[in-house]
């Protein structure tokens, strides 16, 4: 049952705690609200401000799971926080760990500071759970893709278009990396995991996938310059950095050009194209 005193006090009070920096907004010479404003959290959280005002207010439908899990990500509650608030709402939290997708705050935080930057929080499945607007320019949306076609290792074997936006020379090795990673995160999860269901539809869907899996090759690593091919800029050049949040099983990707190359200015010309550059 829903807490709806509670709910909205804890909502309230973690509004009031955010700071416009905290989320990358700019504060503005005129902010009086303590905190964020309601339309800010609204629009962080995905949802009209009506409704979560209401949510403050004690009135409104009880959010699902789901909204549920939107509100916890785009106040950037901690783990402990977002537990909570699943039972102040009247749902079981999710599960912590490798299965969770709640991106830490620590996370959010830098993802927030990267407008200027391809950048993206993934699964250890490569499930794309956060991007910045420029990775989006750069590779489209990655959150939108649902069931097994989320991780970018599935797609990669049953996906062409995919593969269209890597250089070819490259498609080679970066089958091998996406078949040994999936291997050793099957070995590491085991059995019934999500790993194993995902590992299981795309061996069924490819022969290429297949032939690879039997080399049993584990430790397969990327190259830390990778190159897209995008349709209106052309060939960009970026140097991937990664940050690991252990506790989650969540890498942060920033991808960075080199300064005066023909890669930087490329990029620098697709942050003014913005995602119409992909149309």
């Amino acid at each position: 049952m829903i807490d709806r005193a509670g709910l909205a006090e804890f909502l309230r009070r973690r509004r009031q705690a955010m700071q416009p920096e905290d989320v990358g907004m700019p504060r503005g010479p005129r902010r009086r609200t303590a905190g964020l404003r309601r339309e800010e959290v609204a629009a962080l959280c995905h949802m009209s401000t009506d409704y979560y005002a209401r949510l403050e207010r004690e009135r409104g439908p009880r959010p699902s799971e789901q909204m549920t899990a939107a509100i916890a990500q785009g106040l950037h509650l901690t783990v402990d926080e977002r537990d909570h608030l699943f039972r102040l709402v009247g749902h079981q939290p999710p599960p912590r760990g490798a299965l969770s997708e709640h991106v830490s705050p620590g996370l959010l935080r830098i993802l927030d500071r990267l407008d200027d930057t391809p950048a993206e929080v993934v699964s250890e499945l490569g499930e794309t759970l956060r991007q910045t607007p420029l990775a989006v320019a750069l590779v489209g949306d990655a959150t939108a893709y649902t069931g097994p076609a989320r991780s970018i290792g599935y797609r990669w074997f049953t996906d062409p278009a995919t593969r269209a936006m890597y250089r070819a020379d490259d498609h080679a090795h970066l089958s091998r990396v996406y078949a040994a990673h999936l291997r050793q995160v099957v070995t590491l999860r085991g059995p019934g995991s999500r790993a194993a269901a995902l590992a299981d539809r795309a061996l069924a869907a490819s022969a290429e996938l297949r032939t690879l899996w039997e080399a049993h090759e584990v430790g397969v690593r990327p190259d830390d310059v990778k190159h897209f091919v995008h349709p209106a800029v052309g060939e960009i050049e970026l140097h991937c950095q990664t940050l690991l949040d252990p506790q989650q099983s969540h890498r942060l990707l920033v991808y960075t050009a080199v300064p005066g190359t023909e890669s930087y200015d490329r990029l620098q010309l697709l942050a003014v194209l913005g995602t119409h550059a992909l149309a």
